[in-house]
């Protein structure tokens, strides 16, 4: 996908689209660093110095880590305008053909892999902790709310998930200027307590974090694991670059949110020092006070629904891509709008992370319980995420190595902090988003070998195209009128389907088509580049189809495409043969016999060719091929 910034002159409309998907996650829940620093088990006395300490942690986490890390280093490194640990593994797996960079191609699968789990645990948390956090903000009006806020939490929710199979084409110009009321609200409510309290900005001064540390020790480090909750959205901005570009991006962070974010988080700073014990339970609300806590609560349950949204839509493309990738069986893929091709919906996703979230909720009840589970998911992407930039600057743009040892440490040594201080919380939480990362990471890579063991026994069955034409030559069986078309993954090689049609049927169609769809490393691939034909003798033509990994294949489109390219097509006499392979595990050396029988139970789950690629019920023949693997 190219970026919008290219196509699309409405910079204001951009930049608001850009604040309500991508920002909003940043701002959801401004009152923990300050909140949670303060928590009992973390064993920080609350005092002036300790404050500005904490204050001084935000500033420059939000400055080395957004505003240096993601905004100028880390948004350099996209695929054709797309962005996420997908586009990394695609820039950098499909350059592996030297041979220092082949033996680190499966580690760095591996770990892009593992980070794409951690963004579906992200997307499980998120709405679940910006949504809770939001509403609990009653509790801080009257404690008769306070049995209120799991179910109208759950509520919140359920409307959320069932909004989303009616499409999201509009979200940023919804979205937008309601996320902007947000920023410009937190800053409102926190500038007058900077006002009053001046002395606060001193925490600009990074000797204050440093001295921070210096006097609390053990637990200075562990409020890590709160600081980081204020750079949560870091890695869904960059995650969502493709939709709005580079420069929106970067006009909105400095422009509106930056500001808006120090502002509160200061305001929150002056409160505390201001009023101390009194307010430290939920600082952000304490910012405003009588009958304007209720439009804020409104106002933060609004923020709270469009990150959630932002880590919804991520995760729908996320399947995408890595369906696309090879690492995921087919699933149901909706397009939403038609004229914004990146607008899906997938069920099986939104019904997975609406139980997940759901679930969530009704165990721990709290946001503050959450947070473990919060910020081990999101630095443990950021880390792999830093772990893949490093390789894309040194590997393929050729950064010097003192300069890649440099980003490196420089990127790794913060992002590993943050992830230590929130593995301490592993039994609190902690272990939710690694659970989940880890089960994907092992379907996705079950998946993948099992689809390459399958490939390797079906070859071992097979002739070469020419071999086969060359024996319909020979053979002269009856050919009937009309054309079929058989799917296949190969270039080289007739397809296990039609050597089972032929053996046992002995006839042909006049025009047979053999359609190969092949995944690029790309984004996107230009219409114009969609298809290419190869002709053969015995009314033989190869067609193979290329789709980028944010795109889903369409059969309609690439027959209209041949067409085009003058391949005429009679759709009424047009029958489409699909090989259904029932497999049966064997003790043969391979795969461990626990992953073959995996792999088997998903391929029984996945979605049917005629499904996925849409093809007309009544046109379709489905022919059994048994597989031992």
């Amino acid at each position: 996908m190219r970026p919008v910034e290219s196509s699309n002159k409405d910079v204001g409309k951009l930049v608001l689209g850009a604040i309500g998907v991508v920002f909003g996650d940043i701002g959801t829940s401004p009152l923990y660093a300050i909140k949670e620093s303060f928590h009992p088990g973390h064993g920080i006395p609350l005092i002036d110095a300790n404050v500005f300490g904490i204050i001084s942690l935000v500033f420059w986490s939000l400055t080395l880590v957004v505003a240096i890390k993601y905004l100028a280093f880390l948004l350099m490194a996209d695929n054709r305008g797309e962005g996420g640990v997908t586009a990394l593994i695609a820039l950098l797996v499909p350059r592996s053909r030297k041979k220092q960079i082949v033996k680190r191609e499966a580690i760095v699968v591996l770990i892009g892999l593992f980070g794409a789990g951690l963004l579906y645990g992200d997307g499980i948390i998120t709405p679940a902790i910006s949504v809770l956090s939001a509403i609990e903000g009653l509790q801080v009006a009257t404690p008769a709310f306070q049995p209120l806020v799991v179910p109208l939490t759950v509520f919140v929710l359920v409307c959320l998930f069932a909004f989303q199979r009616r499409g999201t084409g509009s979200v940023g110009a919804v979205f937008g200027p309601l996320t902007l009321l947000w920023f410009l609200t937190i800053a409102a409510a926190g500038l007058p307590w900077i006002l009053r309290r001046p002395d606060i900005l001193h925490a600009i001064d990074p000797r204050l974090a440093i001295d921070f540390f210096i006097r609390n020790g053990k637990h200075g480090f562990l409020v890590l694991s709160s600081i980081v909750l204020c750079i949560t959205g870091a890695e869904a901005l960059y995650a969502d670059m493709g939709h709005f570009g580079r420069r929106p991006i970067r006009i909105a962070w400095y422009a509106i949110v930056f500001p808006a974010l120090l502002i509160n988080y200061f305001g929150q700073g002056a409160l505390v020092l201001e009023r101390g014990a009194a307010v430290i339970e939920n600082t952000f609300y304490g910012l405003v006070s009588g009958w304007l806590l209720y439009p804020l609560v409104i106002i933060a349950t609004v923020a709270a629904v469009i990150a959630s949204q932002a880590l919804i839509t991520g995760a729908f493309s996320l399947s995408q891509q890595i369906l696309q990738l090879g690492y995921c069986p087919r699933l149901t893929i909706r397009h939403t709008s038609r004229t914004k091709e990146g607008q899906i919906y997938v069920p099986k996703v939104n019904t997975g992370l609406a139980i997940g979230c759901i679930s969530l909720v009704l165990v721990f009840q709290d946001s503050s319980a959450l947070a473990g589970a919060y910020g081990v998911a999101v630095t443990g992407t950021m880390v792999t995420t830093s772990m893949l930039f490093v390789l894309v600057a040194h590997y393929l743009w050729r950064w010097r190595l003192l300069w890649s040892v440099s980003a490196a440490v420089g990127f790794l040594t913060i992002d590993f902090a943050f992830l230590s201080a929130n593995l301490m919380k592993l039994l609190h939480g902690g272990w939710i988003p690694l659970l989940v990362a880890i089960s994907l990471l092992t379907l996705m890579t079950t998946w993948k070998r099992g689809r390459r063991e399958l490939s390797q026994v079906l070859d071992q069955k097979a002739i070469p195209l020419q071999d086969f034409i060359a024996q319909i030559e020979r053979d002269a069986p009856p050919r009937v009128k009309g054309m079929a078309v058989f799917m296949t993954l190969s270039r080289n090689i007739a397809p296990s389907a039609i050597l089972h049609h032929y053996r046992h049927n002995q006839v042909l169609h006049e025009r047979v088509m053999l359609l190969s769809i092949i995944a690029s490393d790309e984004p996107e691939v230009a219409v114009a580049n969609r298809v290419r034909l190869v002709y053969f003798p015995q009314g033989f033509t190869k067609v193979v189809a290329m789709y980028g990994y944010m795109e889903t294949p369409s059969v309609s489109e690439i027959l209209k495409a041949c067409e085009a390219s003058g391949l005429p097509i009679d759709y009424t006499r047009l029958s489409f043969y699909l090989g259904r392979e029932t497999f049966v595990g064997t003790a043969k050396a391979g795969m461990a016999f626990w992953r073959k029988r995996l792999f088997v139970l998903m391929s029984k789950n996945a979605r049917s060719a005629a499904e996925y690629f849409n093809l007309p019920p009544d046109q379709v023949i489905e022919i059994g091929i048994q597989v031992k693997i």
